[in-house]
């Protein structure tokens, strides 16, 4: 790749692979990555408490246009690429998106079902907004009308399935080669992983690549509280589908 870097911002709610997608990036030689940038500023905002709360708001800046500079600016160690992994429900309404338009953004969508059960596991409250899955479809639009084309939108399972393939289809789609590099990594924690690895990493800093997927829960395996959110969810979360790359 030459010329000026790119800037990839990946766009997932909660409870997906998006860590494990951030290891992938991280292990290209050509590539910086940057572990939610927006999370302290999010909680700053909406007065939220979230495992680890004091040490996230200390980590980070919580000025969120602080934050959009910093993620526009200068590319970390001069790299060809950087890949920023962004929840799509830390994007508030009064938080500038004008930055948003410079980068190669993508999506990485999960079925509701499977987002609000792994959710509760680790956090009993939860909304909608919470999951992501209306400003994931807000960023998509936006992202689609500059483009005038649908940006690149991969599914989880697509890429535990088949990590090569759906892997290769994204990189296809960002405008960059596939790098083999991608497919392992080394278990642990990184130095670029955020403040809360200890609270929500504790899968993937055991992982060294992309593991089979297991069975994804149904419908039908939700508590009662939680399927008015998940029939809410899924007509934003078909609206994607029907976008994957192939």
């Amino acid at each position: 790749m030459t010329g000026a870097p790119l800037r990839i911002a990946m766009w997932s709610g909660p409870r997906n692979i998006s860590t494990a997608m951030m290891r992938a990036f991280e292990a290209r030689p050509d590539c910086a990555v940057s572990d939610e940038p927006f999370y302290a500023a999010y909680l700053a905002a909406t007065g939220l408490i979230h495992p680890q709360n004091d040490e996230i708001l200390a980590s980070q800046s919580n000025d969120p246009g602080a934050v959009a500079a910093e993620v526009a600016g200068p590319v970390p160690g001069g790299r060809a690429l950087w890949y920023q992994k962004h929840m799509t429900h830390h994007m508030l309404p009064g938080f500038d998106r004008g930055w948003i338009d410079g980068m190669a953004n993508a999506f990485l969508i999960r079925a509701p079902e499977a987002v609000l059960l792994s959710y509760v596991e680790k956090r009993a409250d939860v909304t909608l907004d919470e999951i992501g899955l209306p400003q994931q479809v807000e960023l998509f639009d936006r992202a689609a009308d500059r483009l005038g084309r649908a940006p690149p939108v991969i599914e989880s399972r697509d890429v535990l399935v088949d990590p090569r393939g759906t892997l290769s289809a994204l990189c296809r789609g960002l405008g960059i080669g596939f790098d083999e590099a991608m497919l392992s990594w080394a278990p642990g924690r990184r130095a670029t992983d955020g403040v809360w690895a200890p609270s929500w990493y504790d899968g993937v800093e055991r992982s060294t690549g992309f593991a089979p997927p297991k069975p994804e829960r149904a419908f039908d395996d939700l508590p009662d509280g939680l399927k008015p959110l998940a029939e809410a969810g899924r007509p934003l979360y078909e609206r994607l589908a029907r976008h994957k790359l192939a």
